[in-house]
This record gives structure tokens, C-alpha cells and sequence, in this order.
């Protein structure tokens, strides 16, 4: 830290950054390798976190599609234009082929978003008030719909949007965030 040059004021600057695993990630850039451990903890934290996610926003993908067009399923169906072509996505009843797949499609990438929320926002030995694991899982969740919606090619999107309302939608990404935040508050209650 970095005291103002300015006598009369008590303000102090934080010079560094507050991303957790900021130096990690400096050596990462340089070719180093990532220690083992802390390979195995970001990923370990990626899977708890990210689950925790999926299965909150699956949960609120189901309900709301339940509502929007009377099947649970269909919303989970919509990841698996993937694998199936967009047409398919709008498949409202339960199958293997659609809803299986749409559920695997929805947890992995949820694993992937995991692992970018730890990556930036995990790994402090420090705890923090519950108020601000919410930010950051708000911060993670409105980047994800972003990328979701606005970056990724039509094909490759999740789909919901074929089976919920626009409100529903909401919903679906306020619980994703729900699943992370009471992951890192639940590892905060824990130390």
C-alpha cells in the first residue's frame, strides 16, 4: 500500500490487485506450470461451485419453463442443440436424447463458468462478508449471460430462451449466482 502524498488526507491506495489468484496467473502467462495444489484447488472449488450452480439454475430452468409452457423438460432440453441441431431444442418432453444430453451440456459449461468465478474471484484465504460472495457471483452470472447470449454462435447458445420467458430468464441466471454465492459462503462458514 501506497500512502497519499497529500498530508491532510487519510486515505490509503491499494496498489495491488484483489484477484485472488493474480499471481498465479502472471506465472501462468509467462510458461510456467501451475503448482499441483494449486491446480487441484481451483478445480476442486470449479466442480463444487459450478455444480452447486447447475443444479440451482436447472431447478429454476424447470420451474420456469413449467410455467411458460407447461414441461419442466423443455427447458432443460435446449442445450442439446449442440449436439442436435436447433430445431430440436424445442423438444418439450423428457428424453434421453434431449434432456440428458441438454442437463450434461448445462452442468459442463456450468463447471466451465466454475472455474473463471474461482479463477477470479476464489482462493482468498481471507473471509468475506456474505454480501459481497453475492457481488461476485452476480458479476459471474450476468458475465456468463453475456457471453451465453450476446458472444457465442446461435447454435452453441443454452437454448432457454426457446422455453422461458424473458423473466424466466432472470430467474434462471439469479440462481445460478445463488449456487455459487452459497458455495463460497458455506467454505467462508467453514474455515
Amino acid at each position: 500500500m501506497k500512502r497519499n502524498p497529500d498530508p491532510g488526507c487519510e486515505v490509503e491506495l491499494t496498489m495491488t490487485s484483489n484477484v485472488p489468484y493474480r499471481r498465479e496467473i502472471g506465472r501462468l502467462a509467462r510458461g510456467y506450470k501451475p503448482s499441483r495444489s494449486l491446480a487441484k484447488r481451483l478445480a476442486s472449488d470449479a466442480v463444487v461451485s459450478g455444480s452447486a450452480a447447475s443444479v440451482a439454475s436447472a431447478a429454476a430452468l424447470m420451474a420456469c419453463s413449467k410455467l411458460h409452457e407447461g414441461s419442466a423438460a423443455g427447458g432443460l432440453n435446449g442445450p442439446s442443440q449442440w449436439l442436435w441441431g436447433e430445431s430440436e431444442a424445442y423438444t418439450r418432453e423428457a428424453t434421453l436424447r434431449h434432456t440428458l444430453a441438454g442437463y450434461a451440456i448445462h452442468h459442463a459449461t456450468s463447471i466451465f463458468w466454475g472455474v473463471l468465478h474461482e479463477a477470479v474471484f476464489g482462493g482468498s484465504r481471507r473471509s468475506k462478508p456474505p454480501l459481497q460472495h453475492c457481488a461476485e457471483a452476480a458479476a459471474s452470472a450476468t458475465t456468463a449471460y453475456f457471453v451465453d447470449y450476446h458472444l457465442t454462435p446461435r447454435r452453441l447458445r443454452p437454448g432457454f430462451e426457446k422455453h422461458v420467458s424473458g423473466k424466466g430468464m432472470v430467474a434462471v441466471y439469479a440462481a445460478f449466482a445463488a449456487g455459487l454465492a452459497m458455495v463460497a459462503i458455506a467454505r467462508d462458514r467453514g474455515r
